[in-house]
């Protein structure tokens, strides 16, 4: 029981701390100083909710098909994440602009379902899945996180309006995302570096 809140904790923290500093934070905020902020947080939770299932669905799809030897997943999930730093940085903030013209739920939803694909949080939540093998808990810990952060955006949206300055923090993500894959490429190839508690 003990090590299930500390999966439930770990996982919890990181994709809430990630997603704080995420594109899809900022955009929301952005959404929000715009429309309803109700239900901009209604149509992202549900991103999240449905992003987060498919995360632990490959997850544990691949942890099945992979028959427990997760180095290809953990070196997949690392060389996606340095892949993301480099599109951040290679691609202009101007092609990544969300949709727009819709219900402030419809935009929200597809903002988020859309940017979440494969991005940082996603990918976690499927490395999570492989290296906890608790799949439940990994799901609700994740969902959890991200739909609290997408409140924490829409009511910072509703006070600050979009007078929040994205592009110094998505700087620290791209250095975050650097860390994270090859620290993911490493414990991978060489597990024994790491604490064995992580494993």
């Amino acid at each position: 029981m003990a090590d299930l809140v500390a999966d439930f904790v770990l996982v919890f923290a990181v994709i809430g701390g990630l997603e704080l500093l995420d594109r899809t934070n900022f955009a929301l905020i952005g959404l929000a100083a715009k429309q309803d902020p109700r239900s901009t947080w209604a149509g992202a939770a549900s991103a999240f909710a449905i992003t987060t299932v498919l995360a632990v669905a490959i997850g544990a799809a691949l942890l099945v098909a992979l028959g427990g030897h997760v180095v290809y997943l953990r070196l997949g999930g690392g060389i996606l994440l340095l892949g993301y730093a480099g599109y951040l940085l290679v691609v202009p903030e101007s092609d990544r602009r969300p949709p727009e013209g819709r219900s402030a739920f419809a935009t929200a939803f597809l903002l988020i379902f859309l940017l979440e694909l494969g991005d940082t949080t996603m990918v976690f939540t499927i490395l999570f899945v492989s290296t906890t093998q608790q799949p439940l808990v990994v799901g609700v810990a994740a969902a959890l996180a991200l739909m609290l952060v997408a409140a924490s955006a829409s009511w910072i949206g509703s006070h600050l309006g979009a007078r929040v300055e994205p592009k110094l923090l998505e700087r620290v993500v791209v250095g975050i995302l650097l860390v994270a894959g090859v620290v993911t490429i490493l414990y991978a190839l060489a597990p024994g570096w790491f604490p064995s508690g992580l494993g």
